[in-house]
């Protein structure tokens, strides 16, 4: 112990470096597990369509056109700032969220709470994970 204790005090750099780096990746953990649990995979994902929920598309209106989930809103990010006005009857209910990546989605299930939807998700991995499981898309 006497040993670690000297060399904690003729590195302080090091130390301190080595500090928060492992502060960094406490948050960076933090973050990534709060993210996943408001996220929900493609089959998960039918299963709300199933029971109801409201499906946000997060893309252009050119990309919407050319292929969404069944039953989807297109609604660009300005849009979203202001959902607590337009969709005020989805508040208590599920509402998820995707892009084209899933890069987004996130950011937006976060504006939907600050809003007060209390079931906000979003589609993990975006549209391109739900074309990685064959799944069918409409077109308008």
């Amino acid at each position: 112990m006497d040993r670690v204790l000297e060399y904690l005090s003729h590195h302080p750099w090091l130390t301190t470096a080595t500090a928060v780096v492992a502060a960094l990746i406490v948050v960076y953990e933090m973050r990534a597990r709060s993210e996943s649990l408001l996220s929900v995979s493609p089959q998960e994902l039918i299963r709300l369509m199933n029971q109801g929920a409201l499906l946000l598309d997060l893309r252009t209106v050119e990309e919407f056109a050319l292929g969404h989930l069944s039953g989807a809103r297109q609604m660009s990010g300005p849009e979203i700032l202001k959902a607590a006005d337009s969709l005020k009857k989805y508040k208590e209910k599920t509402v998820v969220v995707y892009d084209g990546t899933g890069t987004l989605g996130p950011a937006a299930v976060r504006q939907l709470i600050e809003q007060g939807f209390t079931q906000a998700v979003t589609l993990r991995g975006g549209l391109a994970a739900w074309r990685a499981d064959n799944l069918p898309l409409t077109r308008a």
